[in-house]
């Protein structure tokens, strides 16, 4: 349905191309533009020298434009252009759009086809496969018919957006930095070379087979055997975080009487192998006592400690993701294209470690960096779904605007 004071137009009718190619000079350095997948905007290349150009079709740019990436657009490679691209440069297969008899706001049309209508248009303008087949075709581009209010609610429309938009970039800066604070914090810490008020004194070094020992995964599993029956903790679930979320497991069928390691609180999980040696060994302890066992995925195993009174689980949380053991663990890497780690070297590296007592102040401290970045992600979560509902209202009619001495 077509919403009152909404009129269908074709892109061509308000919209038109922008094209002044650059007479190339072989001695001079330009700098290109990119446009990011799913309307995620612009970044800048490296500077490249004409001669380096050969004979490549480029574009200046235009500020106030509409831009695509003809290869990706079915991804939503869209963004804006702005004064700060002006001098640089845009390849042939970023083709740049103007309004024309201001019929459309810039701004609006980006946010347009940034929503799931616009990525199904952009999609239907761009025939063949996936990836580097299905390119834009400009002519279909061009054809594709859009529902538009008068201009001026389209400006308010943007602006509207565009304040919601302020609120999401502010708190993914804040998310930041509350990252980088904790990342400090963690450096800091974990090696001694900040000490919490009231702890004093030397650490000790251990290593870490001298805590305890390993165990492995589930073994004699095939696929059928999984989807149902008890919890099993994932290779991601151990990958992405330093401690296990419960909530997270998936399901392996046992038979009756098979035997199988279980996890229990306070045990170190690592990752097995991985495909760089920066990411192989990755450690995530069990922080939750569960009423039920809960198992290990075959491509991890298990560290059990044999006693809380050297290490505890809340500071290994953080410890063993520390850039110092994470450094050794990677240096323990082997392999070619896929990295394994063993068990026996792993049970070698040294740990550094203060008193029970400061552990757990540290973790404390660290706890709370973590509770104030969960809190930002959240807050940053929920204005990122209003603002997906209020484009799915404003963009679409549903939701009116008012707008003073609107034509």
């Amino acid at each position: 349905m077509l919403p009152e004071g909404w009129k269908r137009w074709k892109v061509s009718e308000v919209l038109q191309r922008v094209s002044n190619p650059v007479d190339v000079d072989p001695s001079k350095a330009y700098r290109q533009i990119g446009i990011r997948s799913h309307g995620k905007g612009l970044f800048y290349k490296e500077l490249v020298l004409g001669s380096d150009l050969g004979n490549k079709r480029v574009f200046h740019i235009k500020s106030g434009c509409f831009i695509v990436n003809i290869v990706f657009a079915w991804e939503q490679a869209i963004a804006k252009t702005t004064e700060a691209e002006l001098g640089m440069i845009a390849s042939h297969r970023f083709p740049m759009f103007e309004p024309k008899k201001n019929f459309c706001d810039i701004d609006f049309i980006l946010y347009y086809f940034k929503t799931k209508k616009g990525k199904y248009l952009l999609e239907l303008a761009s025939p063949g496969g996936a990836g580097r087949n299905k390119t834009l075709g400009q002519s279909e581009f061009l054809k594709l018919d859009l529902l538009l209010p008068h201009v001026s609610h389209q400006k308010k429309i943007a602006q509207i957006l565009s304040t919601w938009d302020n609120a999401i970039s502010a708190t993914e800066r804040l998310l930041e930095n509350s990252q980088q604070r904790k990342k400090a914090l963690m450096q800091q810490l974990l090696t001694g070379k900040k000490r919490l008020p009231g702890f004093e004194g030397e650490w000790s070094t251990v290593k870490l087979g001298d805590l305890g020992d390993t165990y492995g995964g589930l073994t004699g599993k095939t696929k059928e055997d999984f989807g149902s029956g008890e919890p099993y903790i994932t290779y991601m679930s151990v990958f992405a975080d330093g401690a296990i979320i419960p909530d997270k497991f998936d399901y392996v069928k046992l038979k009756e009487g098979e035997k199988q390691h279980s996890v229990e609180y306070g045990d170190i999980l690592f990752t097995t192998s991985s495909e760089t040696p920066e990411e192989v060994g990755m450690a995530s302890v069990m922080l939750e006592r569960l009423p039920l066992k809960v198992y290990l995925n075959s491509f991890c195993f298990g560290f059990r400690l044999s006693s809380l009174d050297v290490l505890i689980p809340e500071y290994a949380k953080y410890y063993m993701r520390s850039e110092g053991i994470r450094r050794a663990i990677a240096n323990l890497a082997q392999g070619a294209t896929r990295y394994n780690l063993s068990k026996r070297q792993l049970l070698k590296i040294s740990l550094h470690l203060p008193c029970v007592s400061e552990q757990q102040a540290i973790a404390n401290v660290l706890t709370t960096a973590d509770q104030e970045i969960d809190a930002i992600q959240k807050r940053l979560d929920h204005l990122k779904q209003e603002k997906k509902a209020l484009m799915q209202q404003l963009l679409t009619g549903k939701r009116r605007v008012k707008v003073e001495e609107a034509a």
